[in-house]
């Protein structure tokens, strides 16, 4: 599966979509179909993971839940196009009885979503819970979270004689031309053709400068790219590395699918992505002759007083629909899928719990005394200001197109040097702070 969006991570600032819809109906008027009812009925479980509908892991999930509630029939369905598709179910009563929460705004969940309490009681219990929270009441709860980082191949870098992972651009320079001079391996790939992967180290914001703060820093700063910043290093970090001659030699033909088989195997030895993507790694390799535990995932090569960080956010949330029938169910069911599932041990992501252990895919970062953080929900007033900033300047911080010429300046293909483009973005972006500020 090409999981192509960062869902849940928390900076990731989806574009919320207002839709209309009818509160009340379907199980809405039963006094007694509340979440602290009795766990029993049918659920309809919608989802983005059709690989799991399709491959039965969710029907086992579902055989080992009625061990525990046997009186709840749980059904999956899984949608391809779930971002757009939900929106448009959500102007009905009938989207499902578990949903991912899909782009809707914050001040919507009441009417579409249970209420399953006030924030407050889960804050020791959950990670990620701003995302689904809204005036002191949560309405969902993360499937997992998400790492932000770089995959990497061990074997290759064992060849090449890297014995350290980098915590400085410079230390990664230097790793990647060891790449170069010593194996086969093309040392990054930046799956330029396909463009969505180019989104994926903008998950860092916030990891090099350790500010959990970071989207709305970057908001009001009238020229963030310039040297200190988190934009400016994630954004020199990949122009540097292709002007350095260290990624495929024809952006222009890079394949994803390909990518994922090509690093599993050791002919790619590093890639952008979230943690998400590990066990996709994982499993490319062991399909073609590699081994899993050749695939490893590092943090961005930067650090603050010597410590290292990795900004985490949770995948969609889980909600219970307003209009289910079996509320008690459907609540059980998340409960019991976040907490007792395997789900995220399985796909290496971090679990929502705040009590479990980091998946054995991230003992790399363990090992590296890399820390976690979560960036800051938005003040009151300033939620979609990043996004606002973004659109005006028509800079697409959550798109390629940018960085894709980026690429193309780093590698001769277009006029300009990181200077003069960086100058150039800071031209454009600083004229929409000033516009939007005023």
């Amino acid at each position: 599966m090409a999981k192509k969006a960062l869902a849940g991570i928390a900076l990731l600032a989806t574009a919320a979509v207002a839709i209309s819809g009818c509160a009340g109906g379907g199980g809405a008027g039963d006094p007694d179909n509340t979440i602290d009812g009795d766990v029993k009925g049918d659920i309809k479980v919608v989802t983005w993971r059709t690989d799991l509908v399709e491959d039965g892991t969710f029907d086992k999930y579902a055989e080992e839940f009625n061990k525990k509630y046997p009186d709840v029939k749980v059904t999956f369905e899984g949608i391809t196009d779930y971002a757009g598709e939900m929106l448009t179910r959500m102007s009905t009563t009938n989207y499902g009885d578990v949903i991912g929460i899909p782009a809707i705004q914050p001040d919507q969940y009441e009417q579409f979503l249970e209420p399953l309490g006030d924030t407050a009681d889960f804050e020791d219990t959950y990670r990620f819970l701003p995302a689904a929270s809204y005036e002191g009441t949560q309405y969902g709860i993360a499937f997992g979270g998400n790492a932000n980082g770089i995959v990497y191949n061990k074997k290759v870098f064992e060849e090449a004689g890297v014995t350290e992972l980098p915590t400085s651009e410079e230390a990664w320079l230097e790793a990647l031309q060891k790449v170069a001079d010593n194996t086969d391996a093309i040392p990054m790939y930046t799956n330029y053709k396909d463009g969505w992967p180019l989104t994926q180290s903008f998950g860092s914001l916030g990891a090099v400068t350790h500010d959990a703060d970071a989207p709305i820093t970057l908001a009001e700063d009238p020229a963030p790219w310039t040297e200190g910043t988190d934009i400016y290093a994630i954004d020199g970090l990949l122009y540097d590395t292709v002007a350095a001659g260290l990624t495929e030699d024809d952006p222009l033909t890079t394949n994803w699918e390909q990518s994922k088989v090509d690093l599993g195997t050791g002919k790619i030895a590093t890639m952008p992505l979230g943690s998400w993507a590990i066990s996709q790694m994982q499993a490319a390799a062991e399909d073609n002759g590699g081994s899993a535990d050749d695939i490893g995932f590092m943090t961005f090569p930067a650090s603050v007083d010597g410590t290292q960080y990795s900004v985490i956010g949770g995948d969609y949330n889980l909600a219970v629909s307003k209009h289910s029938k079996a509320k008690a169910a459907a609540w059980a069911w998340i409960q019991w899928v976040v907490a007792d599932s395997g789900y995220t041990e399985a796909q290496g992501m971090v679990s929502p719990l705040k009590d479990a252990a980091l998946p054995d895919s991230l003992t790399d970062f363990e090992a590296a005394g890399v820390e976690l953080m979560e960036i800051n929900p938005a003040p009151a007033g300033k939620e979609g200001l990043l996004n606002e900033v973004s659109s005006d300047s028509q800079i697409d911080l959550y798109g390629p197109i940018y960085r894709q010429k980026l690429i193309d300046i780093a590698r001769g293909a277009a006029d300009g040097d990181k200077d003069s483009y960086f100058a150039e973005l800071n031209e454009r972006w600083g004229a929409s702070v000033e516009k939007l500020a005023g």
